[in-house]
């Protein structure tokens, strides 16, 4: 049996300055737990490949030591024979920081179009991929002939991505991207591929159908992120992939599994400031927040007519005297009348 450990969107070095001007919890450090979890994982389980779908970093400049620490990481795991490959994510605008660690043999990087192959237990199996694109949709039949993959022959062929398909769902109301220039409808990829692996989407899914309802010849997975970076994903399990290939009676089988990781608690504090006096506004934030775990990550959002300016008669520092140490917390407006 092979085993293809897939995971994307890490975002590492998010909320982690190198030089922290206000002292408080910082999130960044979680997503390098899970990021390193997921690599040890992979030691501890002898994969036999890693794939990363893109956003490896959350953007396209940041800190050498935080690039060192991811880099080591996956060196390791090159290190002791296993395969990595990466997809630069948009973040990266497509491209990954340079760095030694990169020139291993075992590391391979889509910063281009190309189709790489592996053999893996006397089986043939090949990733065709390319970075982020823009507007892929026009460009997507170029790019995808470009990589090189109908010269291949392997026994299990995967398209590595960072982009956003038809159908899938974002979002605590399931938004459904459609047809557009940033979408590729599913059914393009040929039927010759095994899966498509892809990042770029953060609630993990996997797409067998078309919008109109008929079966894909060709899933498409996404891991999701390792963390929640936004609170439209506080509803969300964060996982990541393990795809398990085997052979028997002259039949090719595909299995994935989902595995769990940590995190905290991700909630949304909403205060109509119409109802309350300017100055009781931050008693009832801290009232709300005291019913909360006291490590959730949270985000207040005022509602209403005064909101902004609310919300500007309010400091940081004021907002985080609200909350335990423990907690992550911050703000946001809507400009909007509130309920009679």
């Amino acid at each position: 049996m092979i085993k293809i450990l897939f995971f994307g969107d890490s975002h590492l070095g998010y909320d982690l300055p190198v030089r922290p001007r206000i002292e408080r919890r910082r999130r960044g450090e979680e997503f390098f737990s899970n990021y390193l979890f997921i690599l040890d994982y992979a030691r501890r389980q002898k994969v036999d490949l890693v794939v990363h779908g893109g956003d490896l970093f959350y953007r396209s400049k940041v800190p050498a030591r935080i690039v060192d620490k991811a880099y080591s990481a996956l060196y390791e795991i090159a290190a002791r024979g296993i395969p990595v490959y990466i997809v630069p994510g948009n973040h990266e605008r497509s491209r990954l920081p340079e760095h030694l660690c990169l020139a291993h043999d075992k590391i391979r990087v889509f910063d281009r179009p190309a189709t790489f192959v592996q053999q893996v237990e006397g089986r043939q199996i090949a990733f065709s991929g390319f970075p982020f694109a823009r507007s892929v949709r026009d460009k997507f039949p170029a790019l995808l002939r470009q990589t090189g993959w109908e010269d291949v022959q392997a026994e299990a062929h995967f398209l590595c991505m960072h982009q956003t398909f038809e159908g899938a769902q974002v979002g605590p109301v399931d938004f459904t991207f459609r047809a557009g220039q940033d979408n590729i409808p599913p059914e393009w990829v040929p039927e010759e591929f095994t899966a498509v692996l892809s990042g770029h989407i953060h609630r993990a899914q996997q797409l067998t159908h078309t919008l109109s309802g008929e079966e894909l010849a060709v899933p498409v997975i996404y891991p999701g992120s390792i963390e929640r970076t936004s609170v439209a994903e506080r509803f969300e399990e964060k996982s990541f992939k393990m795809i398990h290939l085997w052979w028997e009676g002259g039949r090719f089988f595909q299995e994935v599994e989902t595995h769990p990781l940590p995190t905290r608690p991700m909630v949304k504090v909403t205060v109509p400031v119409e109802e309350y006096p300017p100055d009781q506004v931050l008693v009832h934030i801290q009232g709300q927040l005291s019913l909360l775990k006291p490590d959730a990550v949270v985000r207040v959002e005022l509602i209403g007519r005064r909101a902004e300016q609310v919300q500007r008669s309010i400091s940081a520092a004021a907002l985080r005297s609200c909350a335990p140490g423990s907690m992550n917390i911050s703000f946001g407006f809507k400009l909007r009348a509130t309920a009679p």
